[in-house]
């Protein structure tokens, strides 16, 4: 693989990671900026309201799919690529000079609301358009590959995150990280997406959407790229990437985002022995990452992805139920990584699964819409449902949630048709329906 190809991988799967190192530290930031943009007197409401402006994020998210996946689709992936990374950029540096309620009153918290709006908008769009990229600008045999980075810099991302929130909390005061050290991630983020900006604007566009947007000139075709209508001829391909996501992204974000505060909350570590178990899993977590999408284009996608339902399907319960029991860091460390390794049979390779199922005219559109909505509805919510259960006294009937979602997915697994050889250049965008290149498996 050449060294311009690997630029192709580092600047269409960089702005996951400063797009999720933005979303994290606003989430685990949370407790020590609420207080600054609500009146004083109650902690509870002032993390609740946050909180409320955190969800705004997940409700944009289908609406930046949209709105971003017809410019990729109509301008171009670069042009998408290019518009997701200034929304974030402007979203971070919004949230780090937003001013107080001391200062503006309820007017600080309006900046907060907007800045949330951009990047659930960003976020929304980010995802598809740099695994339409990835996979559209990689050689076929090598798209698995390729399109893994995607995860590889989401939860490098995290990591970050997780390893600045580790180097404030021990270098600066309790009182300086709510007075003004909780800006610090987001002038961090601000500046990280200026770079990936810079970058992106000297990237090439992918040859093979040249080729399609070339082949359609001015006809019928051209003016239905990147629009409902034209998603709409494909829409079992659209369900079925919500199916299929379902499963992941359950699965995905409770072993993620949601295990700190579970190995806290629930199985009694410390929240410093928590957070070591997270860093530390994600780390290995994202070097699986390249390992299992390049067995992916060797052996397929359908059996990576049946192995992560039905791992998940069979091991969540167990898992969940002895990770409660855990104790220490290295039980826990060790369950989480067997999970871990299962969800990287469907994080290594959803990104290119996805766009080898639409035609080149609608893909971006096609995987964008489809996925954010399956994220709203599923991996957006995991944390808020988890908490349902946990509350009304049954925690274990998350387990049972997590796992009935990946059995879902593995019925979609199943009957689903492997997309490894699919050739992307030569499905066009104004095929239709009845020319559509996936079918259920024989």
């Amino acid at each position: 693989m050449g060294r311009e190809h690997w630029k192709k991988i580092w600047v269409g799967s960089a702005g996951n990671m400063v797009e999720w190192f933005d979303w994290f530290v606003y989430a685990s930031f949370a407790t020590y900026f609420a207080g600054a943009f609500f009146p004083s007197g109650n902690p509870t409401a002032q993390l609740m309201n946050t909180a409320g402006i955190f969800a705004v994020g997940f409700f944009m998210r289908p609406v930046g799919g949209w709105l971003l996946g017809r410019v990729g689709d109509r301008r171009g992936r670069k042009a998408a690529l290019t518009l997701t990374v200034t929304l974030m950029s402007a979203s971070a540096v919004l949230i780090a000079v937003a001013p107080t309620y001391a200062v503006a009153g309820y007017g600080g918290a309006l900046v907060l609301l907007i800045a949330r709006l951009l990047q659930g908008l960003s976020v929304g769009g980010e995802y598809a358009a740099s695994a339409t990229y990835l996979t559209e600008a990689t050689d076929p045999g090598k798209r698995g590959f390729a399109s893994s980075f995607q995860y590889v810099s989401m939860t490098v991302g995290q990591i970050v995150g997780l390893g600045l929130q580790i180097i404030l909390q021990r270098t600066m005061s309790d009182s300086a990280l709510h007075s003004y050290g909780w800006r610090i991630p987001f002038v961090v983020g601000a500046l990280g997406a200026a770079v990936i900006f810079y970058l992106r604007r000297s990237m090439l566009e992918s040859e093979i959407y040249e080729e399609d947007a070339a082949h359609a000139g001015r006809t019928e075709a051209a003016e239905e790229r990147g629009t409902l209508r034209a998603l709409w001829r494909h829409r079992r391909e659209a369900f079925l990437v919500i199916a299929l996501t379902m499963g992941g992204t359950v699965a995905y974000y409770t072993y993620t985002t949601y295990l700190t505060k579970y190995l806290s909350n629930s199985a009694g570590l410390s929240k410093d022995t928590a957070t070591l178990v997270s860093f530390t899993a994600l780390i290995v977590f994202a070097a699986l990452q390249p390992l299992a999408g390049a067995l992916s284009d060797r052996i397929g996608r359908r059996p990576l992805l049946i192995t992560f339902a039905i791992g998940s399907t069979v091991l969540t319960v167990p898992v969940m139920t002895l990770l409660k029991h855990a104790g220490g860091y290295w039980p826990a460390l060790g369950l989480s990584l067997l999970a871990l390794v299962v969800v990287t049979g469907y994080t290594s390779i959803n990104a290119c699964v996805k766009a080898e199922l639409f035609p080149t005219g609608v893909r971006a559109l096609g995987v964008a819409l489809p996925y954010a909505l399956a994220n709203a509805l599923f991996g957006g919510t995991a944390e808020y449902v988890a908490l349902w259960f946990k509350n009304a006294g049954i925690e274990s009937g998350f387990f049972w949630y997590v796992a009935g979602c990946a059995a879902v997915s593995l019925v979609v697994y199943v009957a689903m048709r492997e997309t490894k050889d699919l050739d992307l250049a030569g499905t066009r965008g104004s095929m239709s329906a009845g020319e559509s290149s996936v079918t259920t498996a024989s």
